[in-house]
């Protein structure tokens, strides 16, 4: 629809239909992480579906600079690729991916012993329970918004990825303008600027003579440190427990503002332009690690119910990410992108406590939390169930 659009109100609602749709992703995948692994287990598979995040947005923005750039191609033909792309993601889906859901697996495998044994008492507690299916479209629509307005620790952690990822996409919308203007950089060699947010190591370039070559070690130094995140939590998770995930996250808190105050004020002619790329490198490590803590910590909060508490963060996160480009435009124009860039890095040190009051007080912000409440006592059921379990298989063994 996108790359056969024959004006612009085509455009803005096919890119608001991408949108819709696209969004589903970012609270299913980190539910589906938290159904497959334990607790313990979450931090690899997480680490790749932050560090695949990351590194696609600056991959797909250089080669967008490419392809537009080119004559023969156009900017058509970045969605006649993203066609491609998401065809092959569907068929890979359909071949695939399984359910993972621990409700409807349990379902699934007493309906499975029903026909063979011919029992009918045979059932999970999903089939004996189960709501309607207007309750559970009420549930799907309402919960997330529960908990977004009624969960402190979902509505700290919404807040302060909400203005990481608005500011991204600021820098998404002005990084292009501002190296142009700066440095006299063309579309393709701008595209490639991107990288510097996330992918590689920026090395060298050759600027109006030779094409630019640069990478970033963004995405790179994001995802070793939360390697590195993950050796704290398995290390200090019995005194810590679900805040043994936060200690990254307190120094991306110090990394962001500081990298956004280098880009803001280095962006000069008479400053190589390796240096606000150095700023926009850090930035990208610290939106990473911010972006890993945020899905881990609250899939380990919320248990059950993490794909909800995903989903009122990735709501108020994509919120943000849509009104601070469109501020960013107006703020540039009436107090330069200097002074527009620094607004920003004052609100992230104004946010950067937030882990850090997680870290020291997020036990006693759950023990006053309903949810958070129910969730331990079902874990303490299941707990006292596996005990019983254990204690006959004993016996049965003696």
């Amino acid at each position: 629809m996108n790359a056969l659009a024959p004006n612009i109100q085509t455009v803005i609602v096919s890119r608001a239909l991408q949108g819709v749709f696209g969004s589903t992703g970012a609270s299913l995948v980190g539910g589906v992480i938290a159904d497959m692994w334990e607790p313990h287990e979450r931090g690899f598979p997480m680490s790749l579906f932050a560090f695949a995040i990351m590194f696609s947005l600056g991959l797909g923005s250089a080669f967008g600079g490419l392809i537009a750039a080119n004559p023969h191609l156009g900017w058509r033909w970045v969605q006649w690729i993203h066609v491609i792309f998401s065809a092959a993601y569907v068929l890979n889906v359909a071949l695939v991916l399984y359910e993972t859901r621990c409700s409807i697996i349990l379902a699934r495998i007493a309906k499975d012993i029903r026909k063979a044994t011919g029992d009918p008492r045979y059932r999970s507690s999903f089939e004996i329970d189960k709501p309607s299916l207007l309750s559970m479209i009420k549930t799907t629509l309402t919960r997330p918004l529960y908990l977004l307005l009624t969960e402190p620790i979902v509505q700290s952690v919404s807040c302060w990825c909400g203005l990481t990822w608005g500011v991204v996409y600021c820098f998404l919308e002005s990084a292009s303008t501002e190296f142009q203007s700066v440095y006299k950089l063309n579309v393709s060699q701008t595209g490639l600027i991107f990288l510097s947010q996330r992918k590689a190591s920026l090395l060298h370039a050759y600027i109006k003579t030779s094409d630019l070559c640069l990478n970033s070690i963004g995405a790179v130094i994001g995802f070793a440190a939360n390697r590195y995140q993950e050796v704290l939590y398995r290390k200090h998770f019995q005194r810590k427990h679900q805040e043994a995930r936060l200690y990254m996250a307190c120094v991306a808190a110090i990394i962001l503002p500081v990298s956004m105050f280098i880009y803001a004020w280095t962006a000069l002619p008479n400053i190589h332009w390796i240096v606000p790329a150095i700023g926009l490198t850090a930035f990208m490590s610290g939106v990473l690690i911010i972006y890993q803590v945020a899905f881990l910590y609250l899939a380990d909060c919320y248990g059950p119910y993490a794909s909800s508490a995903q989903a009122g963060q990735s709501l108020a996160r994509n919120i943000m990410a849509m009104i601070l480009p469109l501020a960013i435009s107006r703020m540039v124009a009436t107090m330069t992108f200097r002074w527009a860039i620094t607004t920003w890095a004052t609100l992230a040190v104004v946010l950067a406590p937030v882990p850090w009051v997680l870290y020291f007080f997020g036990p006693k912000i759950r023990s006053r939390s309903k949810i958070s409440r129910k969730i331990l006592e079902a874990e303490g059921r299941v707990d006292r169930e596996k005990i019983g379990i254990s204690t006959e298989d004993s016996v049965a063994n003696a």
